[in-house]
This record gives structure tokens, C-alpha cells and sequence, in this order.
């Protein structure tokens, strides 16, 4: 007999031998959903295990399958599955039907990219066109779309070529991630070139928007390296998957930045420790970031090392 607590209900339970998270939970009265009847055809009753991993069984054959499909981490399960060992705390993630809809994925195609949620570390690389307002203001809509998808454009060739990926438009602006599969120690040094290749990507532009419309814009762009939770976010059916987290909301501070101290790519202090010297930098500013406490040093980034 183990002793198993379910969050968020706080409810305490012996398990008899053999006996599932699932079972365990409905036999003591906690509404734990499994819409499939507890069969291993969805994800409904899925639990995070906040302690006691060691206490869970093995995944069956089963489980293994839906976990393989939805890209779960190890610490989260199948409750209709999960047999009870040991003692062990865990936190039911379907509250409500709601919840259920959100989470139901037996209608998807087995090629979905779903992911449940996992903290990554990662490059998160955010750029803004520096001057566009002004830029925009004197061009009709059409001609401001037209640049926007040129520059867009060449930011997702820059951002493809090393390995990252676009995660969100803003505006003129978006946000990259480098290392969502895998080679974190890599990711800096791939941000970093493709930051590069984008200010000389919009440096080539500049004769083709003075002919066409007789002014131009510049890039700024800051990079951290730092731990975000990454997983899917969306309505049903218009998931994307994206990263959250304060390493989000640094790296886009350190961006912004730029337009105080007048320079194109800035990084953090993470960032330039991963880069173990392999990059040419500029200035070094000690300074407080809006919206955060302490100070932050950053670090201007002008090239690469050709080794």
C-alpha cells in the first residue's frame, strides 16, 4: 500500500497493489476526467508527477504511444496507466471539460508537432525594424506590406539557414529560437550569426529602398541565452508552438536597448559567456532594463571570429 496526493484537490489516498493513479483518484471521489474511459485513447487524465518519480511503474505499450505522440517530458503521465509503486505527489492538468477540449487530441494527424510543455534552454533572439513609423507613414498600405514581406523575407532565410526558427511576428518586429532541437551549446554562436546576417541582410536593402521610395530603415537586435518554458499555445486546431518566460521578456528588453546606446546587436551576459570569445564585440553597458530589477551588463556584438 503507498500513499498517493493529488493536486490541486489536496486529497490523500492509500492505493491498494496494483492499482492505477486513475482508479485511486475515482475511487476516493476526485473528479479526474478520462473522457476515453481510461483506455489509453487520449490524454485526458494525464497528471504531472510533482514527486515520487521513482514510485511510478514503467509506461505501458500503450502510454508510450500517446507520450511518443504529444512529445511528453517523463514527469508527465497517463494517469489511466500509471500504476502506483511508491509514494508520490501528483497534479491533475484537466480541471474541466474546457480543459478536456483543449487537450483531446484524437483527432489529430499523428505528424502534429504537440508538445506538452518543457522548460529549454535556449537562444531567443528578438529584432525590430529601427525607423519604421516614420518610414511607413509616407507609403501607401500596399507599399508597406510589400516591405515588411521583403524584409520578413530575408529574416526567415537568415534565421532558417542557422538552424532557428520564427516563433512570432510583432508589428515589424519577430522573435527567433535557437536550440529547440537540441545542440544548446551551439545556440548562441547560431543566434549571433544569424543577427549578423540580418543587419547586413536590411544593409542590402538600403539602395533598393532609397530608388523605390527614397528613404530607408535600420534593424536592431537583442539576444539571451537563458531557461523559457517551450510547448504549443492556441485555440484548438491553431497551436503554434512558441516559448514563455522571463528569458522571453529579456532578451525582447535587451533589444529594445539598442536604441539608447545607438547600436544594432546587443547580447547578454548568458549569451556572451556561451559564446566563449568567438565573437568581436563593441561596448560593454551596465545598465537597468524597464520592467526589471538590478542591473544587467550588455554586450555589443559586431562580428565573429573568422576561426
Amino acid at each position: 500500500m503507498s500513499l498517493i496526493r493529488i493536486l490541486p484537490d489536496d486529497v490523500k489516498i492509500d492505493t491498494v497493489p496494483g492499482e492505477t493513479v486513475l482508479a485511486a483518484a475515482l475511487r476516493a471521489g476526485v473528479p479526474h476526467l478520462h473522457l476515453c474511459g481510461g483506455h489509453a485513447h487520449c490524454s485526458t487524465c494525464r497528471v504531472e508527477v510533482r514527486d515520487g518519480e521513482d514510485g511510478c511503474a514503467p509506461p505501458t505499450e500503450a502510454e508510450r504511444r500517446i507520450a511518443e505522440q504529444l512529445r511528453f517530458p517523463p514527469h508527465l503521465r497517463l494517469a489511466c496507466q500509471t500504476v502506483v509503486d511508491g509514494p508520490m505527489t501528483v497534479r491533475r492538468l484537466v480541471l474541466d471539460a474546457h480543459d478536456a477540449r483543449l487537450v483531446d487530441r484524437r483527432q489529430r494527424d499523428s505528424e502534429a508537432t504537440a508538445s506538452a510543455g518543457e522548460e529549454r534552454e535556449l537562444a531567443i533572439l528578438f529584432a525590430d525594424i529601427r525607423g519604421f513609423t516614420a518610414f511607413s507613414e509616407r507609403l501607401p498600405p500596399y507599399d508597406v506590406i510589400h516591405v515588411l514581406n521583403r524584409y520578413f523575407q530575408a529574416a526567415g532565410e537568415v534565421v532558417e539557414r542557422q538552424g532557428g526558427q520564427i516563433d512570432n511576428y510583432m508589428g515589424n518586429g519577430f522573435m527567433a529560437l535557437f536550440g529547440l532541437h537540441g545542440e544548446a551549446d551551439s545556440a548562441c554562436l547560431r543566434a549571433v550569426g544569424a543577427a549578423l546576417a540580418l543587419i547586413d541582410a536590411v544593409a542590402a536593402l538600403q539602395p533598393y529602398l532609397l530608388t523605390a521610395f527614397g528613404q530607408t530603415f535600420d534593424v536592431g537586435v537583442g539576444i539571451h541565452y537563458g531557461c523559457a518554458v517551450v510547448g504549443n499555445v492556441g485555440a484548438a486546431g491553431r497551436e503554434r508552438v512558441t516559448a514563455i518566460g522571463d528569458a522571453v521578456n529579456l532578451a525582447s528588453r535587451i533589444e529594445a536597448a539598442n536604441k539608447r546606446f545607438g547600436t544594432r546587436l546587443l547580447v547578454s551576459e548568458q549569451t556572451w559567456t556561451q559564446l566563449a570569445g568567438r565573437a568581436q564585440i563593441g561596448a560593454i553597458h551596465e545598465t537597468a532594463l524597464p520592467g526589471k530589477s538590478g542591473s544587467y551588463r550588455l554586450i555589443e556584438v559586431r562580428g565573429l571570429r573568422a576561426d
